[in-house]
C-alpha cells in the first residue's frame, strides 16, 4: 500500500512546497530570456545591425497583457472575499485580454512580414538578381533606377500603375525550367531588358544579345531572383521603406548612411572588406526578434490553458476564501509573463 506523503504535510508547507516550483520555472524562464538577450547584445558587438520601428499591435498588446493581469488580481480579492459572481467575472476576462494578446501579437507578426522583416530573410542587402548587377530595365525608352527600395523613372518614383505595368513584366520571368525559354509576350513594346549593358532581343521566344548569343541558365536563374525582388517590391533592402527613416543600419554601434545604392560612413565609402562583409551579412537582429518574440507567446499560450482550467474551476465554485492556491500560484507565474513581456519590449525598443 503506497502513503502519500503529502497529505501528511501541513498545509503551509505543501503552499511554500508549490511556490518554490513556481519560482524555480520562473527562474528557468528568466535565465533562457537573459541568455538571449546577452547573445543578442554580443551579436551585435561586431556586425552590421537592422533596426526597424515596432509594429504599433506590439504596444496594444503590451496595455492587454498589464491589463490581464488586473483583472487577475481582481479575481484573487474577490475569492478571499467569497464574491463568486466578480470572481467569474473576473476569469473570464483573464481569459479574454489574453487571447487579445495572442491576437495582436499576430498582427504584430503580420505587420512585420508586410514590412519585409520576416526570418526567412538572409541578409539585410539585396545580394543574389539584385538590380543593376546583371540586368537592368528600361520602361518607354528610359531606364529605371533604384534609390533604396524605390524604383525611378527619369529621377521620379514610379506610379502606381507604372509600377504595377513593371511587375506584370517581370512577372514572366518569375519560373525558370531547365533549356526552356521564358514565355515572354509583349516583349519590347514598353520594356526592354538590358543584360551587361546590352539589350536583350526575343529570338524565337528566347532572349538573346545584339550577337544572337542566348543568355544560359545561370543568368536565367538571375533574372528570376530579380523578378522576385520586383514582384515583392525590393531594391536594395529586404525591409521595406526608405533607409535612414523607416529603418536604420548601424556598424559597430554608428549609424551608416544610404549613397548612391551604397552604404557609407560619415559620407566616406565602406572599404572593400566591409563593403563584401555588408553584402554577406545576415539580419540576425530581425531573426533575434522573431526568436525571443515566439518563445515567449509559446509560454503565454501554454500558460493561457492552464487559465482555461482556473477559469473551469472558478465556474464550479472551487476558490473562496480559505482555499485559493491555485489561482495565487498562476497569477505570479502570468504576473510573470507579463513583466517579462514589459521588459523585452523595452530591451528590444532601446536596444534593437
Amino acid at each position: 500500500m503506497k502513503t502519500d506523503f503529502s497529505q501528511e504535510l501541513s498545509p503551509e508547507i505543501r503552499e511554500k512546497s508549490k511556490k518554490n516550483l513556481v519560482y524555480l520555472g520562473i527562474f528557468s524562464i528568466a535565465m533562457m530570456f537573459a541568455g538571449f538577450t546577452s547573445a543578442y547584445i554580443v551579436s551585435m558587438g561586431d556586425s552590421f545591425w537592422l533596426k526597424a520601428p515596432f509594429p504599433m499591435a506590439f504596444y496594444i498588446s503590451t496595455a492587454v497583457i498589464i491589463l490581464s493581469s488586473v483583472f487577475l488580481e481582481l479575481a484573487i480579492r474577490s475569492a478571499k472575499k467569497n464574491n463568486q459572481t466578480v470572481l467569474r467575472l473576473m476569469m473570464v476576462m483573464v481569459l479574454l485580454s489574453g487571447i487579445g494578446f495572442v491576437y495582436f501579437q499576430f498582427k504584430g507578426y503580420g505587420a512585420m512580414v508586410d514590412k519585409g522583416a520576416n526570418p526567412f530573410n538572409r541578409n539585410i542587402l539585396v545580394t543574389d538578381g539584385r538590380y543593376g548587377d546583371y540586368y537592368e530595365v528600361k520602361y518607354k525608352g528610359d531606364f529605371i533606377e533604384i534609390d533604396g527600395n524605390d524604383y525611378l523613372v527619369k529621377g521620379k518614383k514610379m506610379s502606381d500603375a507604372d509600377l504595377k505595368a513593371y511587375q506584370k513584366f517581370m512577372s514572366q520571368f518569375l519560373i525558370v525550367k531547365p533549356n526552356k525559354p521564358f514565355a515572354v509576350t509583349n516583349y519590347g513594346k514598353d520594356f526592354i531588358l538590358y543584360y551587361n549593358s546590352q539589350p536583350l532581343g526575343l529570338i524565337n521566344g528566347t532572349l538573346a544579345t545584339p550577337d544572337g548569343k542566348e543568355i544560359q541558365n545561370v543568368d536565367q536563374v538571375r533574372l528570376r531572383d530579380l523578378a522576385i525582388h520586383v514582384r515583392d517590391g525590393r531594391g536594395d533592402f529586404f525591409v521595406k521603406g526608405k533607409p535612414g527613416k523607416d529603418f536604420h543600419i548601424y556598424f559597430k554601434g554608428k549609424e551608416l548612411q544610404y549613397n548612391n545604392r551604397e552604404l557609407t560612413k560619415d559620407g566616406i565609402k565602406l572599404d572593400p572588406y566591409l563593403h563584401i562583409k555588408s553584402m554577406e551579412t545576415a539580419d540576425t537582429a530581425t531573426s533575434y526578434l522573431w526568436l525571443i518574440t515566439i518563445l515567449h507567446l509559446a509560454h503565454i499560450v501554454f500558460t493561457l490553458l492552464y487559465m482555461v482550467k482556473l477559469t473551469i474551476a472558478s465556474f464550479a465554485g472551487k476558490y473562496n476564501s480559505e482555499d485559493s492556491l491555485s489561482l495565487r500560484l498562476g497569477a505570479i507565474f502570468w504576473h510573470f509573463l507579463g513583466l517579462l513581456w514589459v521588459y523585452l519590449l523595452l530591451f528590444l525598443l532601446f536596444i534593437h
